[in-house]
């Protein structure tokens, strides 16, 4: 099942490659990325992981995500949640922002409730992420999104908090009252953690782009902008923004510098 998604996924990224291309010949692609620590531009899937380490159906969904993240085409992400503290065990890598973010996906939807494992692809589609099947069909139909900003580290050294500049190409037609929310995602490449207690005690999981900062960078009109940036602790995997409609709408843009 693992490898018909990956292969379904990368069908689609070689169409999105190629409408990608011809956006950027009429004006509508990111300024033009350049080598050492800048984003490479290359349309991206973004996959979202919402998951727990105090969530007994929640490895398989975190070994998936592991596989998928090692196609450059797929954009992926270990959002861990800290609502399930309480039944036996602290996610290492839980964070407030996380079960907030997944609420304004899920509300969005008219869902009732969250629950772990959940995957959002490009912010549009919210699917639990033990329903292999439908993650196939859903990741089927989405296009790979476009990269609309650029980014270049100020700083080759990995063992500070990266920091640097972005900057937003004019849109041809920026939507008339539309705006934009920009985030800034610092993650670790991967993390593994022995689990001592709760439903998965005595186990050892494997964690693939493991958010450990999201920063707030903004809203965005569609109008030319530069700004900079900086995180507050070290990560060893990588640095992505992504631009997108509101907080929890979907994703439109997704640029990534790995480490």
């Amino acid at each position: 099942m693992r490898n018909h998604l990956l292969n379904r996924l990368t069908r689609r990224a070689r169409r999105g490659i190629t409408t990608a291309l011809m956006l950027a010949a009429t004006g509508l692609g990111i300024l033009a990325a350049a080598p050492d620590a800048r984003a490479a531009d290359k349309p991206l899937i973004v996959v979202e992981l919402f998951t727990s380490q105090g969530c007994s159906s929640c490895p398989p969904a975190d070994e998936l995500l592991g596989e998928l993240v090692k196609r450059d085409d797929v954009l992926g992400f270990s959002f861990h949640v800290d609502y399930w503290d309480y039944i036996g065990w602290h996610d290492t890598f839980a964070m407030p922002e996380s079960g907030q973010r997944q609420r304004s996906y899920v509300s969005r939807v008219g869902g009732r409730y969250v629950y772990t494992p959940q995957v959002v692809i490009n912010g549009d589609h919210v699917v639990r992420a033990t329903a292999k099947s439908r993650i196939v069909t859903t990741s089927d139909e989405t296009t790979p999104l476009r990269q609309w900003a650029e980014l270049a580290l100020l700083s080759d050294n990995r063992t500070s908090p990266a920091s640097g500049k972005l900057k937003l190409g004019m849109l041809n037609t920026p939507p008339a009252g539309q705006s934009y929310q920009l985030w800034l995602i610092g993650f670790d490449r991967e993390q593994a953690r022995d689990v001592r207690s709760g439903e998965n005690a005595g186990r050892r999981l494997v964690h693939a782009n493991v958010v450990r900062e999201m920063i707030d960078l903004g809203q965005w009109d569609g109008m030319q902008r530069e700004l900079d940036f900086a995180l507050n602790q070290p990560c060893d995997g990588g640095v992505a923004v992504l631009v997108q409609e509101g907080r929890g709408g979907p994703v439109r843009s997704a640029s990534v510098i790995r480490f």
